[in-house]
């Protein structure tokens, strides 16, 4: 309210400029100046009552146009932001029901296809396992995101927008109190993130992608049946890239690594990382299909 000030200060002058002029034009005669006093008295009074309410109305008229501007505006505002709920950005380290994948430092510039996944919120915030009882939540572990891919398009139906917003808590407790219930996107990853956080780390038999494969059973996304095997080769193959600088990111220490390797070691180098990739990856097909206990989901 401090901009109506100038407004009060220039109307107070105006009216002593009015009284000013009036007291100059009374007349020297007592009667005549009597009269006068009263008369400018009346219509000192009916200026200023005037000058009030014209104040006050335009008082009035700005708080409720302000009012109005702002109701406005978060409506707006609400209205954009469900509307792109389940739009991907990059920028922001945003990717709505998407599977996100980034290399790891050293282990991927010998192994590309090996890196570090997590699996993200309606909302886009990612959710990664990242060490001992340990789920990061909106903080990717090993740096920005790299590749993606959206497994669900449009968010989930049951979740009204005032639900969502005011009543989120709830709806996670009635998701657990209703088991016959099919289990909503964030109700799932936030069990299995429940669930890891009393689980061990460890890089062969309890990763990273244990973690996204676990929540994508929970949801029986594409008939369920995912495993840390099928999960990597789905992201390896169909995962997209998140811009021209995370393929350079990505792909350029392991070109200048083996580069040099075979600059300095010859075919040496080359069968090396090869058996070091054969075996990693006889591990995790043997672990994953012929002992089922071996690597948990």
């Amino acid at each position: 309210m401090f901009f109506l000030l100038p407004i009060v200060r220039n109307l107070r002058m105006i009216e002593r400029r009015k009284k000013k002029k009036k007291k100059k034009n009374i007349p020297r005669k007592r009667a005549v100046r009597n009269h006068s006093s009263k008369r400018e008295g009346s219509v000192g009074s009916d200026s200023s009552s005037s000058l009030s309410r014209e104040l006050i109305d335009l008082t009035w008229s700005l708080i409720m146009g302000g009012e109005t501007a702002a109701a406005a505006d978060s409506e707006h505002r609400m209205m954009i932001g469900f509307a792109d709920s389940m739009k991907i950005d990059p920028r922001r380290d945003r990717f709505p029901c998407c599977i996100v994948w980034t290399p790891l430092p050293l282990i991927s510039w010998l192994v590309p296809f090996i890196g570090h996944v997590g699996i993200c919120r309606e909302d886009g915030v990612i959710l990664d396992f990242a060490g001992p009882n340990f789920v990061c939540v909106d903080n990717f572990a090993f740096g920005s995101v790299s590749r993606y891919i959206q497994i669900k398009t449009e968010k989930d139906p049951s979740c009204s927008s005032g639900s969502c917003m005011f009543n989120g808590e709830s709806r996670y407790g009635q998701e657990e109190e209703s088991h016959e219930k099919e289990p909503t996107w964030d109700g799932a990853l936030r069990k299995g993130t429940q669930e890891y956080q009393h689980h061990s780390y460890n890089i062969f038999t309890c990763n990273c992608h244990s973690f996204v494969a676990n929540n994508l059973n929970r949801l029986g996304e594409r008939s369920g049946g995912w495993n840390v095997v099928n999960l990597a080769a789905l992201v390896f193959f169909k995962g997209r890239w998140v811009s021209k600088a995370a393929v350079v990111k990505s792909l350029l220490p392991p070109v200048i690594v083996y580069t040099l390797g075979i600059f300095l070691g010859g075919w040496t180098f080359i069968a090396s990382c090869s058996i070091v990739a054969v075996l990693l990856l006889g591990w995790f097909i043997i672990g994953t299909y012929c002992f089922k206990k071996l690597i948990q989901l």
